[in-house]
């Protein structure tokens, strides 16, 4: 709850152009007045009455139907794990296995490396952007257009420049897998900039809070549970990204970057099923790992003591 407003009211030109209409006024105050007599008319309903023994019956069900589903979804994968390991043994050898392996490392150290960069950059200017609701208005709906973008359209701005200028595939085609998956950062930070209560920016301004000071205790704090959607929703487009961006093809110009996307992406052009499905099942146990380890504690973290509301 806010004791303050905010310097800038929202507005919506749908809302005034209903105001100002008087057609559509003498059309909705009679739908009105139908809708306040109905909810003014009595209805009961009688209800049962609880019996104590029932709602101990209810809770033993419900434990053990979660038993049961637990139960479930373990054997079902354990059984999808063991069809998985006994196709791959089919076509593949342990040491390819352990390459496979080193590709993942290698895309999961790009992938946290390029989240990083567009944090640097976006969080910043998220934040500028939101606290000024009349540019955030306008920019909010670009970022989201720009997410939506299919990045791939420009992958032959990238071959030309790195064929022109003899560049290391490596370094310039990691970009192309935060291309279209950074916006997200962008507008959820913008979202929290936005949201951030009034009440906190003037408690800063009067205790002279400024500089990194205001960023660290009031600023980042505030729009930290925004950025962590952006960032899971940017990290899990950015692996899907990975297969396409490592290794491109325009023409007869290939380009190949080491990593688990290029190696999906060679095997599926070959034809190659026992690898194919070794490099997805490896992918998404980087995926599930990474989620685990990284984005869910500091999810929950982010829930349990940064929510401002």
């Amino acid at each position: 709850m806010e004791n303050t407003a905010s310097g800038d009211a929202p507005e919506s030109w749908l809302l005034d152009l209903i105001r100002r209409t008087h057609l559509i006024h003498r059309l909705l105050v009679p739908m009105g007045f139908l809708l306040a007599t109905l909810a003014r008319v009595p209805i009961r309903v009688r209800l049962p009455k609880a019996m104590p023994a029932a709602s101990a019956v209810l809770t033993k069900r419900s434990r053990a139907g979660d038993i049961l589903w637990a139960v479930f979804v373990i054997a079902l994968t354990a059984y999808v794990v063991w069809r998985v390991v006994a196709y791959v043994r089919t076509g593949v050898t342990l040491d390819e296995v352990g390459h496979v392996f080193v590709l993942g490392l290698i895309t999961l150290l790009r992938v946290l490396l390029l989240i990083a960069i567009a944090s640097v950059i976006w969080v910043p200017l998220g934040v500028l952007i939101g606290l000024r609701p009349a540019l955030a208005e306008k920019v909010q709906p670009l970022a989201q257009f720009l997410a939506a973008f299919p990045a791939n359209l420009l992958f032959p701005v990238f071959v030309i420049v790195i064929v022109r200028f003899h560049l290391n595939p490596d370094i310039w085609l990691s970009p192309l897998i935060v291309l279209g998956t950074q916006w997200y950062i962008l507008f959820n930070v913008i979202a929290g900039a936005t949201a951030y209560p009034n009440d906190y920016k003037e408690a800063a301004k009067n205790f002279r809070i400024r500089g990194w000071q205001w960023w660290r205790q009031a600023m980042l704090p505030g729009i930290f549970p925004y950025y962590v959607t952006g960032a899971i929703t940017a990290s899990g487009g950015a692996w899907n990204a990975s297969i396409v961006s490592e290794f491109v093809q325009w023409g007869d110009t290939k380009l190949q970057a080491h990593g688990l996307g290029a190696y999906i992406a060679q095997t599926t052009a070959a034809g190659d099923f026992p690898k194919i499905i070794l490099g997805i099942a490896m992918m998404s146990l980087f995926v599930t790992l990474f989620n685990r380890l990284l984005w869910r504690p500091m999810y929950t973290f982010a829930e349990s003591r940064l929510r401002l509301d």
